[in-house]
């Protein structure tokens, strides 16, 4: 049985069982009622019984088939016993309205003297009712025998009038409680519903609006207040999807600190620069997570102090260091009650490195511009001073004055060169370009500084692969690296060109088994000015700019630069350049 229906079934049981009562109560009160009539009824013609059976002794007019017939007349039979208990009368047989064993019972509890037959009582659809009489000489008792169908008959009308009623009344009550069940229970049981679906979290559920009263005013209040909680919901949801995205892609690392010190929120860009998972640091006192004492130097300040605190910190990170600044600020509630703390990570690396890079670029130009200067003034003033007279001095100073004139002329042109690549209206002349022969153009120019360094020259440059680029830049870079990779192989030593085609790019390896470069260098060694070996390079005649300009070229093609080497064991540079050039 559905919910739905329960309510009319229980009614409908406690109507039926009213009724059924009601019926059993009336039948007997009926019953009551008709048995106390009839009693009456019989004791009054026990008279007439008693007088005609006194008629019936007394007079010889009188005969047994009168006695009979009055007896069936009235539908009573009659039966005399003496007090000797012998039966003096008995019409029942005669008329036949009871059977023969029926009447014995009764006889014999007369006999007996049963008190259960001393007054009148209804046995069976049958009155039985006795009286004392004295007729002439004999005394006995006189029962009368009077059969009761016509209350087995009004009984019977009683429960089909009942039934009447009680189909009728069932039938209004349906249909009285179908249309309760219609217009007021199913739309309270609807909004109970939906209200559990939205106990649940559903705030999608809706409930029937087209009644009428306060079960309409019920629902409507319902899908209302559905409505809001589906609104408010989806912007809390949008609200939280914004703010986490805001936060996992917010350039600068985030934590979130409670009261006790626990770490309650991380975002991505703090996994990235610290390393770990979520569960890493999430539920974790922060002094346990984070092992940098400048960090926890600010939390303490922050606690101490309740104010915006920052520090910088260096962070290591495999071979290279990142330079940090941590800014923390206290979280207070209204009540100005202390709830947390939140700390932001500016990576400030490149900062860091800019400023170096701006040092070392004003030291080292304000160098190379120095030293070659300074040679040509002095060489002049010593010409000027008498030199010049010497002829062979003069030859020999001049010499100097032109070799350094052109070093600080290569120096002018380097910085021109790195000047104009960094240019945000720079562009490469793209092209086609068939990369195979551009390197091949660039091996007698290459050749013949090997030749003059001892240095022995090996490639691997078979084929024919076109690509997209910029050809007099591309020859800068490789002639570049190549002459690098003279300058800094010992005589007799190896450099080879390699070249690999890729399904997307083109990847050219220049490897010697020069000088090498320490490990810790090679992350520098595309800054400007940059020598690993100042003294080294200088001689070879670099003016510290090259590889600046070999990386710049090779990301203006989108491609990059890798460098492997170990020390006095050589150095590898890896140039990947795709095959299409995008613009971007």
């Amino acid at each position: 049985m559905s919910s739905n229906t329960r309510p009319l079934f229980t009614y409908t049981i406690l109507v039926v069982i009213v009724m059924v009562g009601l019926g059993i109560l009336l039948a007997q009160l009926t019953r009551s009622y008709f048995i106390n009539i009839f009693e009456e009824r019989v004791e009054v013609e026990s008279q007439y019984f008693a007088t005609y059976l006194e008629r019936y002794t007394a007079s010889e007019d009188v005969n047994e088939d009168e006695l009979y017939k009055f007896s069936e007349q009235l539908n009573t039979g009659m039966v005399f016993i003496s007090d000797d208990g012998e039966v003096l009368i008995d019409t029942v047989e005669a008329i036949q309205i009871i059977s023969e064993s029926e009447k014995q019972a009764v006889l014999s509890k007369v006999k007996a003297g049963n008190s259960e037959i001393r007054e009148g009582k209804l046995i069976d659809n049958t009155f039985y009712f006795p009286m004392e009489i004295q007729v002439e000489d004999s005394e006995g008792t006189l029962i009368l025998i009077s059969p009761v169908k016509s209350l087995t008959n009004i009984t019977k009308n009683i429960w089909l009038l009942i039934g009447f009623v009680l189909l009728l009344g069932l039938i209004v009550i349906f249909f009285i409680g179908y249309n309760v069940f219609s217009k007021y229970i199913r739309p309270i049981r609807a909004a109970a519903n939906v209200a559990n679906e939205l106990a649940k979290g559903n705030y999608k559920a809706r409930t029937y609006e087209g009644h009428f009263g306060e079960a309409g005013q019920l629902s409507q209040s319902i899908n209302i207040l559905a409505r809001n909680l589906q609104e408010m919901t989806s912007t809390k949801g949008m609200q939280e999807n914004q703010l986490e995205a805001v936060i996992n892609n917010m350039g600068n690392g985030l934590v979130l600190i409670d009261e006790k010190g626990y770490i309650l929120l991380v975002n991505r860009a703090f996994l990235d620069t610290f390393g770990g998972e979520k569960i890493d640091y999430i539920s974790y006192l922060y002094h346990d997570a984070i092992p940098q004492t400048a960090v926890h130097e600010t939390v303490q300040k922050i606690y101490m102090f309740e104010e915006t605190i920052s520090e910088t910190f260096v962070l290591p990170v495999n071979i290279a260091r990142k330079h940090l600044e941590v800014t923390g600020a206290p979280i207070l509630s209204e009540d100005q009650k202390w709830k947390g703390t939140v700390l932001v990570f500016h990576d400030i690396t490149e900062l860091k490195q800019l400023e170096q890079m701006r040092k070392d670029f004003v030291a080292n130009v304000s160098h190379e511009l120095k030293t070659p200067i300074t040679s040509i003034r002095g060489f002049s003033e010593t010409l000027l001073d008498g030199a010049m007279k010497d002829e062979a001095m003069l030859e020999q100073f001049l010499h100097i004055i032109l070799k350094e004139s052109g070093r600080l002329q290569s120096l002018i042109q380097d910085l021109l060169e790195l000047s104009k690549l960094e240019r945000e209206d720079f562009y490469l002349n793209i092209e086609q370009v068939e990369i195979q022969r551009l390197l091949h153009d660039l091996l007698p120019i290459v050749q013949q500084h090997a030749d003059k360094k001892g240095v022995n020259l090996r490639t691997k440059i078979d084929g024919e692969t076109i690509i997209q680029g910029d050809s007099s830049r591309l020859k800068q870079v490789f002639m570049n690296l190549l002459t690098n990779a003279i300058n800094y192989t010992w005589s007799e030593g190896d450099v080879t060109l390699n070249f690999k085609e890729k399904d997307e790019d083109i990847v050219i390896s220049i490897a010697d088994n020069g000088v090498g470069i320490p490990e810790e260098e090679i992350s520098r060694i595309f800054e400007r000015f940059y020598r690993v070996d100042k003294a080294r390079s200088r001689n070879s005649g670099g003016t510290g700019l090259g590889l600046a300009i070999v990386k710049h070229i090779v990301e203006a093609h989108h491609g990059k630069v890798d460098v492997e080497s170990v020390v006095n064991e050589g150095t590898t540079f890896h140039v990947s350049i795709p095959k299409k050039f995008t613009k971007t």
